[in-house]
């Protein structure tokens, strides 16, 4: 049997109008579809807590979960809250997630605290209605508000370089393309030392305060950092060369609340630190994948 032969990219010709191709798209064709909306009806379960979170553990839905488990850690009793795993498997065109993110993509949270549901998608979205809900990891006003949300947007904005772009060319694409690879490694280094020189003079983002712009922030760039996510980019990258970066990345990971943050919804990784639903905080002791052993159920 002999390997398919690879396309070469230099002889593709666009055509007049684009038209879908399910079988190209390499690790991600089976679930990903030019159009929006519910592809069968499945209802999500509702726990006993105010916050409702339908989401993964990948960098955006850490972000999330990260936020609820400091909220909690800080004292806001109203931020309990019941994780939900969303698995990319299909699962995210189900007809109750989809009525809560009409885009489809994890986090996605149902506040319930009030008398009528409140829905909330997009990370950064989640992260700000968070923060205004508990008057917490939020600067009141001045330089240090304004620094916060600009580098939270910067995030927002930056990461598709990272995941869709960078990610995508050099870890999932099925074949490897040079150009693609070499124009967003590029832009990363750049947003590596735009972050280095940032924290050259601050401890962390919007300055000496611990804020969401950190939450949004520390998932994507922190994992880069510690060459977590995308096989062998963080050496590619050279990553250890932004020292700052590398402070800031250690010194948020070791908070008790990012800890906890990043176990939930995790579905790789040791076992230990895969709490693939979390409803209650005694769950982070007794219901890890090492303790029960079971496949998630979504």
């Amino acid at each position: 049997m002999t390997d398919a032969p690879v396309p070469d990219p230099s002889a593709y010709v666009p055509p007049k109008v684009w038209t879908w191709n399910k079988e190209s798209g390499g690790r991600f064709a089976s679930i990903n579809r030019p159009i929006a909306g519910a592809t069968h009806e499945k209802e999500l379960p509702i726990g006993k807590h105010p916050m409702q979170l339908y989401s993964l553990a990948t960098p955006n839905g850490v972000k999330a979960t990260v936020m609820l488990e400091e909220l909690l850690a800080a004292g806001h009793k109203g931020a309990e809250y019941d994780a939900w795993l969303i698995r990319i498997d299909g699962n995210q065109f189900g007809s109750g997630f989809v009525a809560v993110n009409p885009n489809s993509k994890i986090p996605a949270l149902m506040d319930r605290s009030g008398p009528e549901p409140i829905r909330v998608f997009e990370s950064g979205s989640i992260l700000v209605h968070l923060a205004e809900k508990f008057g917490a990891f939020l600067p009141a006003g001045g330089q240090a508000r304004a620094e916060c949300f600009s580098w939270l947007f910067w995030q927002m904005g930056a990461a598709p370089y990272l995941g869709g772009g960078f990610g995508h060319f050099y870890a999932y694409a099925p074949t490897k393309i040079e150009y693609a690879i070499d124009r967003f490694a590029m832009e990363v280094k750049r947003q590596l030392d735009v972050l280095d020189r940032r924290l050259a003079d601050n401890e962390y983002l919007a300055g000496t305060e611990y804020t969401i712009a950190d939450m949004a922030v520390w998932p994507w760039y922190g994992s880069l950092a510690k060459g977590v996510i995308y096989g062998e980019s963080g050496e590619f990258l050279s990553v250890h060369e932004y020292k700052n970066v590398q402070r800031w990345t250690d010194q948020i990971a070791k908070r008790p609340a990012v800890k906890r943050g990043r176990m939930v919804n995790r579905i790789s990784g040791d076992p230990a630190s895969q709490l693939h639903e979390r409803h209650d905080a005694s769950d982070f002791d007794t219901k890890t994948q090492d303790k029960i052993g079971e496949p998630a159920k979504v």
